[in-house]
């Protein structure tokens, strides 16, 4: 069962834009974004990638870590490195960029990993590591920014009591984005339905997005 305390590492064939491998591992301490995206989803041309530049011209490297993850679960043929790394180039997108690891079947295995159900996707990593954030579609910046800001605020190793309280904060501030839709359009995201049991750990991924709080039980 998938345990967002103690989520898996990015399961990576290749990395561009970055000179050696990057694993989560290395990066704790930091506060970590990642943005799965994928060239035939309109909604990570348009929304993903460019939020995750904005983010990485907003903070500081060695605090928040911003890394895309390319997941190519359609068309996968169409979607070779070259071609990725091609749009990259031209779109201004200097981020490392993991390319997810195909396992020969139907969904590649970081993606299957994580129960990941289409793009574009957030994955929003604390300091120590834990998963706290996974979203489904376009997220405002506004929204993005507050959370980055309250995870940085936690220390590397702040006690379970502050995340809880830090997490009771910002739901009481940020209006759940449920209640609050963007108008995005069909091109908001590509998903992708495949036969996991996601009761076994309480999280519905039909929804927009959801939160793993550190006071969560799973």
């Amino acid at each position: 069962m998938f345990n967002p305390e103690r989520p898996p590492e990015i399961i990576a064939s290749r990395w561009l834009n970055s000179d050696s491998k990057r694993t989560l591992k290395e990066e704790k301490g930091k506060v970590v974004f990642v943005t799965v995206c994928q060239l035939e989803c309109p909604g990570s041309q348009k929304y993903g990638l460019p939020q995750a530049m904005r983010l990485r011209r907003a903070f500081a490297e060695d605090e928040v870590a911003v890394f895309g993850l390319h997941m190519a679960f359609e068309k996968f043929a169409e979607q070779t490195p070259e071609k990725i790394e091609a749009y990259l180039q031209e779109n201004g997108i200097t981020i490392p960029v993991a390319l997810d690891k195909a396992d020969g079947e139907k969904l590649p295995e970081t993606m299957k990993a994580y129960e990941l159900q289409g793009t574009p996707a957030i994955l929003l990593f604390d300091r120590q590591g834990r998963l706290r954030r996974h979203y489904l579609g376009a997220v405002d910046d506004l929204r993005i920014g507050a959370e980055v800001m309250a995870l940085l605020i936690e220390d590397k190793d702040s006690p379970r009591e502050m995340s809880i309280a830090i997490e009771r904060k910002l739901g009481a501030a940020l209006i759940d984005p449920q209640e609050h839709q963007h108008e995005h359009g069909d091109d908001c995201g590509c998903g992708h339905d495949h036969s996991h049991d996601h009761h076994d750990h309480g999280h519905d991924h039909g929804e927009p997005g959801h939160v793993h709080g550190p006071d969560c039980k799973h």
